[in-house]
């Protein structure tokens, strides 16, 4: 039995790290759930992000997921251990921004971090932050807009946003930007535009080797030929049918209600 694995994100920017991992497991079944209908979660309250996502991991641990993934950075820096704790069972993988790599690659060591306002604030990135960026200048801003913007494919705004919110980063000089919200890779030649020659760096690379590594070491990786790939929202389905093609051009799309 090819048993899936599991992604969750309050909305489409989940499929950042979902496209990744279709194309280096070409093996495995996924379960893709969108939050959609309660997106963003980024200006949510601590106790509202967990109370969805639990909603959300329940309906994945009903469809025997073998591994969860949380493609979404509010989620993780929110609540990845209070999940471990209530599924402590199932193997969870979350999303950080790539703090660690950033600063490696960094020349001049002024490093940005472009995040959700949640994201921003949690003690979560600041302890990334603190553990790995010491010895770097570190930018670290929030945006409240655009993942709403992201989510309904409103495009002709999303310049507009970036090249407010991107200003700072410019203003001090960065030379590298890690991406904190999974839905920013989606937008991430329109970053590029207002940041020239600042290396933009995402995490699905490094959730894919992180996926990999714990299927490997826990006997869970499929040998299966004939892989499934599910995905559901509870929102409007255009925004997730949008980039589906875009980004796995495969799989069913069903609408659900938690």
């Amino acid at each position: 039995m090819n048993t899936p694995i599991g992604i969750i994100d309050s909305g489409v920017g989940g499929l950042s790290i979902a496209s990744v991992l279709i194309k280096n497991l070409p093996n495995e079944s996924f379960i893709y759930l969108a939050d959609s209908k309660n997106c963003p979660y980024g200006d949510r309250t601590q106790g509202e992000i967990y109370k969805l996502t639990k909603k959300m991991v329940d309906f994945l641990v009903q469809n025997k997921i073998k591994l969860l993934v949380i493609a979404c950075n509010t989620i993780t820096v929110s609540g990845i251990d209070r999940l471990r704790k209530d599924f402590p069972k199932l193997p969870i993988v979350g999303i950080v921004p790539v703090i660690k790599t950033a600063v490696k690659e960094s020349k001049n060591k002024k490093i940005g971090i472009f995040s959700t306002q949640a994201t921003t604030k949690s003690n979560y990135q600041r302890e990334l932050i603190n553990k790995f960026a010491r010895n770097c200048q570190v930018i670290n801003i929030g945006s409240s807009g655009l993942v709403t913007l992201i989510e309904n494919l409103i495009f002709e705004d999303i310049d507009r946003v970036l090249k407010k919110e991107l200003q700072e980063f410019k203003k001090n000089n960065i030379d590298v930007l890690a991406l904190g919200c999974s839905h920013f890779p989606l937008i991430k030649k329109q970053i590029q535009k207002y940041l020239p020659g600042v290396l933009i760096l995402d995490s699905s690379d490094a959730v894919c080797r992180q996926v990999q590594r714990i299927l490997k070491n826990n006997n869970l990786l499929s040998n299966s030929k004939i892989p499934s790939y599910n995905f559901y929202t509870t929102g409007d389905m255009k925004s997730l049918e949008f980039y589906i093609q875009k980004l796995t051009k495969r799989g069913k799309i069903e609408r659900i209600s938690l």
